[in-house]
């Protein structure tokens, strides 16, 4: 077993410091908790990520290592025994107080019936008899619904301050226990502008051709090419399969020699047609000190080809210089403003503020199809007044255990309207006209096509002052003339299995800044086993038209809010940056997960975010 571990850790390019106790220790894991040698390197492939170790493995990181498999297996035990939860004294005499204080708030207002929905929205559950405190039988009680602190902030991005959203009921100088918390007046709508409207709903896929996936990689090598020739700090760009002792410069895409993750193969470097007739050949980075690459990634590449059969590259390029301008006007990007009864002012009064709410599905828990999280989210969101609320998919998880085993008795498009789109039409009315939701899908989503790029939903819902929005999976829209762009794809962690690095320290930050410097939502290529890439379905929504000033990107791995930097290519350019967003997932497993709150000001570094686990 320990030849086993050894050769797992050696093909994920991980080195051993000290390698007899590490390996003793792993063997001692394997058996403790019954892993394979592979499932052992993926779960420290995972905890490295998260903590953004090097390609290092210590042993001062094992006792924190086996804590994370204790968790997991403890997390593993939760979900087999569903419903069972433990009750101290303490914890039934907050309980019985919760109940008591349910009862003494009777409001008798129009303003106070608001309240009560609210809180009634946002109770923590309490038991009476064989009955909840909001009428469920006790055993629709979860584990989710029992949890003692609802929003806790795990950490935050310029700690600014944040308007809390609500205020006490005028008359009254202090708040005491028995305050009614009021709505505060309606939030400024903000502008909203969808920048593409394809892939359009109803479509029709796979029919994916090898022409198309041709043409979409040649298309993506020319494009990086020309801004790199056009901004006259390199030369012109050659054929890389050429002997040559002179130095050259290439522009090609870095790929596997046969199927198979890049770390296990040679790397190859593709070139255009125009330039090698596509032909391929064998890249060697023995002389550079620092790299990040992965295979779909385009690069420009410096360096000679004494033999004709290696490159040996002295430098990489993996941006595209931000002086060169983008084609996005000369192919008429669609546009969709989305404001048909004039309720915005002039757009040269519209200010680039925009506060908004994040989260991404699943948006129930493992153990049922209540979708408390989301309850709980709509009612952070009506204390907070966000003036957009952005929702990414899965709604209807396929990879929730109900849908796995066929339990349901409605079909998922019944359920997706009854539990969310019924839930969104409760808060936008509640909230009034100002308030707007964006909803963008995933390819998880068990009521909708399977592809990506993904067309929005098709929802058919009565909504005069279309607060509620639909876009494509990736999308962009202007929100305040703020540009958000958004992909459900879960596309960090699929780069981050086949990245191959040198000298990268931040790999977090590498990850998310691959998908700004190489323009594209989905800069991977073969894609991962289960994304369904359909090349011949708008292959230019993959691509990032423009800079987003916020980057929403969910994924498996550890939740951020980052501020990343396009640094400008010559002297007196100013920098690019972006906000790049992982809220995580709302629901994990049994348990609540996190979401973003954030507060955009004109640019990231005026902006405030936060964390939020629910």
């Amino acid at each position: 077993m320990e030849d086993q571990i050894r050769t797992e850790f050696k093909k994920n390019n991980f080195v051993l410091v000290e390698e007899e106790q590490i390996l003793q220790k792993c063997v001692t894991f394997c058996i403790n908790y019954n892993l394979s040698p592979s499932d052992l390197v993926s779960s420290w492939d995972l905890y490295s990520i998260n903590r953004q170790l090097e390609l290092t493995v210590s042993d001062a990181h094992m006792d924190a290592f086996r804590q994370q498999l204790q968790s997991e297996q403890k997390q593993a035990i939760i979900e087999k025994e569903q419903g069972l939860h433990s009750y101290t004294d303490l914890t039934m005499e907050e309980l019985i107080d919760g109940q008591e204080d349910v009862k003494e708030v009777v409001p008798t207002s129009p303003a106070a019936q608001d309240v009560l929905r609210l809180e009634l929205f946002d109770a923590t559950p309490v038991t009476n008899g064989k009955m909840h405190s909001l009428g469920k039988p006790l055993e629709l009680v979860t584990p989710f619904g029992q949890r003692k602190d609802k929003f806790v902030v795990h950490s935050t991005l310029n700690n600014l301050p944040i308007v809390d959203g609500i205020k006490v009921e005028q008359g009254e100088e202090k708040p005491d226990e028995d305050m009614i918390i009021k709505r505060v007046q309606p939030v400024k709508r903000c502008s909203l502008e969808v920048h593409s409207s394809k892939p359009a709903s109803g479509c029709m896929y796979m029919y994916d051709r090898i022409e198309d996936k041709f043409n979409f990689l040649e298309d993506r090598i020319m494009k990086y090419s020309k801004p790199l020739v056009a901004s006259q700090l390199y030369e012109e760009v050659v054929d890389p399969s050429v002997a040559s002792q002179k130095s050259i410069f290439a522009v090609g895409m870095i790929c596997c020699e046969e199927e198979g993750r890049l770390k296990e193969k040679p790397i190859m470097l593709q070139s255009s047609v125009e330039h090698s007739g596509g032909q391929r050949v064998r890249l060697d980075l023995q002389k550079l000190d620092q790299f990040s690459i992965f295979p779909g990634q385009v690069v420009g590449v410096e360096g000679h080809n004494p033999s004709g059969h290696y490159l040996i590259a002295t430098k990489i390029v993996d941006y595209v210089p931000l002086s060169v301008p983008d084609d996005e006007g000369s192919r008429q990007t669609k546009r969709i403003a989305l404001d048909p009864d004039n309720q915005i002012a002039d757009p040269s009064d519209i200010t680039s503020d925009l506060s908004l709410i994040i989260a991404s599905g699943p948006y129930t828990t493992a153990d049922n199809m209540f979708f408390e999280p989301l309850s709980d989210l709509l009612a952070y969101a009506q204390r907070k007044q966000p003036q957009l609320l952005v929702l990414l998919g899965p709604f209807i998880d396929s990879e929730h255990p109900e849908i796995k085993k066929g339990a349901l008795n409605r079909t998922y498009d019944e359920l997706f309207r009854l539990e969310i789109l019924r839930r969104l039409q409760d808060y936008v009315e509640y909230m009034g006209s100002a308030a707007r939701v964006v909803l963008v899908p995933s390819i998880r989503d068990a009521h909708h096509d399977f592809v990506f790029p993904q067309p929005p939903f098709d929802i058919n819902v009565a909504d005069p002052h279309q607060q509620i929005t639909c876009i494509t999976n990736p999308g962009i829209i202007s929100a305040n003339k703020v540009k958000i762009g958004c992909c459900s794809v879960d596309v960090l962690k699929q780069l981050s299995t086949d990245l191959v690095t040198r000298g990268i320290k931040n790999r977090m930050n590498t990850l998310t800044n691959h998908l700004l410097s190489q323009r594209s939502f989905y800069p991977l290529y073969p894609p991962a086993e289960d994304t369904p890439l359909d090349l011949s379905l708008a292959p230019e929504a993959l691509q990032m038209t423009i800079v987003p000033d916020i980057l929403i990107v969910p994924s498996d791995l550890t939740q951020f809010v980052k501020v990343l930097s396009l640094e400008g290519t010559k002297e007196g350019e100013e920098e690019v940056k972006c906000m790049c967003v992982n809220p995580g997932r709302l629901a994990r497993g049994e348990g609540g997960g996190h979401f973003v709150e954030l507060n955009f000001h004109g640019n990231p570094d005026s902006s405030s975010a936060s964390v939020i686990r629910i």
